[in-house]
């Protein structure tokens, strides 16, 4: 079966998130007081996430369903969305525009629900509902969340990607479980030995 593939923002559906309006922005008056220490990753953080929602969405399936007047773009079969080195996988997913249909507000996806963040976090759950201006993940139904051998599983998994954070929520029938492995310490690397270690891969999709 011939595979569908659409390049958010390249079609009519136009689900590439608008960059600003297409305004250029005012730069800054320079300045010599640098920030803090305690400011500059969470100034880091908005920045990357302003960037992950101007990049194009690649979403690739077996068939796409449009419906214009309810701002819904609808794929099944298979689907894969990536955007900006993050993965989502899934049988059936929605898209919801806004009402000009040129930035998605929020996604559903259902069925063997995959995802992988940026920052290498793998997660699954039966359900999946992701909000853009929030950059915010809620794995819902059996979720569980792991990076290398740590792992936590609950009835809900809320990740706010532009936050570094996620919240775990146990059911009625199963409480909030974490298994977090230690890791020994290891000698700092003299310049030497750092300047020859190879740079760091991207996460296995």
């Amino acid at each position: 079966m011939r595979r569908l593939a659409v390049v958010a923002g390249a079609l009519t559906i136009a689900v590439l998130p608008a960059a600003g309006g297409g305004q250029t922005p005012e730069k800054a008056a320079p300045t010599s007081e640098k920030p803090g220490p305690s400011t500059e990753p969470a100034a880091g953080r908005r920045a990357q996430a302003k960037d992950d929602r101007t990049q194009p969405v690649t979403v690739d399936a077996d068939k796409m369903e449009r419906f214009g007047k309810e701002g819904l773009v609808v794929f099944t079969g298979k689907v894969v969305a990536r955007q900006n080195n993050s993965v989502q996988y899934a049988d059936r997913m929605e898209v919801y525009l806004d009402e000009r249909g040129d930035r998605i507000l929020r996604t559903v996806s259902t069925g063997s629900v995959r995802i992988i963040t940026r920052d290498c976090r793998t997660g699954t759950s039966r359900r999946a509902e992701y909000y853009d201006m929030e950059q915010r993940v809620v794995l819902i139904g059996n979720a569980r969340v792991w990076q290398e051998d740590n792992v936590v599983s609950g009835e809900t998994i809320t990740i706010f990607l532009s936050q570094d954070r996620s919240v775990v929520q146990g059911g009625a029938q199963e409480r909030v479980k974490a298994v977090f492995y230690q890791k020994e310490e290891k000698p700092k690397d003299s310049p030497t030995t750092a300047a020859a270690r190879p740079a760091p891969t991207t996460c296995e999709n």
